[in-house]
């Protein structure tokens, strides 16, 4: 008489199984980041991680489930490295500033996740809405309270609300991550010159209108 075969889940603890989870993620970012979705397939991300086929199945049903797994974790990855910067500071504005500074050395640190997103957009423009906007809109809440409180304080102009405020900036570093990208720039550069326009504007101290 045979032996029912133990269901993957109860033959591996939860804690391995994740740990596996997670190492197979990272070799098949990388993979789809420089392959393509649609040139790296399931059989590569085997050999480059160094196990058999049917071992990544017993992880992610599909190739797709596999991709969007590795979206996924960037994206989480992202939101705690934003957050242990903002965690540095105690006033608001220096909160701020460092959560952007997180934000870009984390892409700069991880350019497979930047790739990832572009083909998310171009192999799964069908989704209801891209990875990234979702994370994004989870952590607009934890902002929309540091904003408030500036505003309240009468630390920033009460004319522009903290919806326009979140779009701008949230905007504004989407924006500068793909530059960055693209062009090879640093991010510590390129958060200095953002903290410094948005600091201080950009005109001229004398041609600034009058209130």
């Amino acid at each position: 008489m045979s032996v029912p075969a133990i269901p993957t889940s109860v033959q591996t603890p939860p804690d391995r199984r994740a740990e596996r989870q997670l190492a197979i993620v990272t070799t098949a970012a990388r993979l789809f980041a420089s392959k393509g979705y649609a040139n790296c397939e399931m059989e590569s991300v085997a050999i480059e991680h160094g196990v058999a086929k049917g071992t990544l199945y017993l992880y992610f049903k599909s190739k797709q489930e596999l991709f969007c797994a590795c979206v996924d974790h960037g994206m989480r990855s992202l939101q705690e490295a934003v957050q242990t910067g903002a965690a540095t500071q105690s006033e608001p504005f220096d909160r701020i500033s460092a959560a952007i500074l997180a934000y870009l050395l984390f892409f700069e640190q991880h350019p497979e996740q930047v790739e990832l997103l572009i083909q998310e957009r171009a192999f799964f423009s069908d989704r209801p809405k891209p990875t990234y906007f979702t994370y994004r809109e989870q952590s607009r809440e934890r902002w929309r309270t540091v904003w408030s409180e500036l505003v309240a304080a009468g630390s920033i102009r009460a004319n522009v609300s903290v919806d326009q405020i979140l779009d701008f900036i949230g905007n504004l570093v989407y924006g500068t991550m793909f530059t960055n990208h693209f062009l090879g720039r640093s991010a510590e550069e390129q958060h200095a010159v953002i903290m410094d326009i948005f600091y201080n504007g950009v005109k001229n101290e004398l041609h600034r209108p009058k209130d």
